[in-house]
């Protein structure tokens, strides 16, 4: 306020003036927007003033006129799974998993440990405590046994991704995952 006490009367006269116009073309065209739009607008205006303490458009919405429940899911396919001789009771399992574009997966949880290389694409993902954040191709991310992994999705709406999950898991290959309720 100080700065446009500052500037004569005859430049700030014209910045308030542009900034009533402003607020009340914004006012009149949240007035027209569908409610079922409202909370996306005011979700995008969180994001775009919050991203420095968090990475933005962390809250994105899913397609429009659909929810989480029906966005496209993964599908995965176990590579191999071999025991590991120097630790009884141990396996190593390799998991193929493909993200198509927007598909989305919920709170779950691996009971061993897990490290992921992004194969194409970007997964983004986020583990509880820690903020969310976009893997591409040739990077990598671990999940320590029994974390919540809060969700992992394909934020590209027409490129597909796909991972491999590598598992240190009990011996025959599982249990890989359990969701959350």
């Amino acid at each position: 306020m100080r700065v446009l006490q500052r500037l004569p009367f005859h430049t700030r006269q014209p910045l308030a003036l542009g900034a009533i116009g402003l607020s009340a073309a914004l006012a009149v065209g949240w007035g027209l927007l569908p409610s079922t739009q409202k909370q996306g607008a005011v979700d995008w205006f969180a994001d775009v003033c919050s991203s420095v303490s968090r990475p933005m458009f962390m809250s994105a919405p899913a397609p429009a006129g659909s929810s989480e429940a029906s966005r496209p899911v993964t599908s995965s396919k176990i590579l191999s799974c071999e025991p590991l001789p120097h630790v009884p009771g141990k396996s190593i399992t390799t998991q193929l998993v493909d993200f198509p574009p927007l598909a989305h997966t919920p709170a779950h949880r691996h009971p061993g440990s897990v490290s992921v290389v992004v194969l194409e694409g970007t997964v983004r993902s986020q583990i509880a405590g820690s903020p969310a954040a976009n893997y591409g191709k040739s990077q990598t991310f671990f999940e320590p046994p029994g974390a919540l992994h809060l969700f992992a999705e394909n934020p590209d709406p027409a490129v597909h991704a796909k991972i491999m999950a590598v598992y240190v898991t009990e011996e025959n290959c599982g249990p890989l995952l359990t969701f959350e309720k």
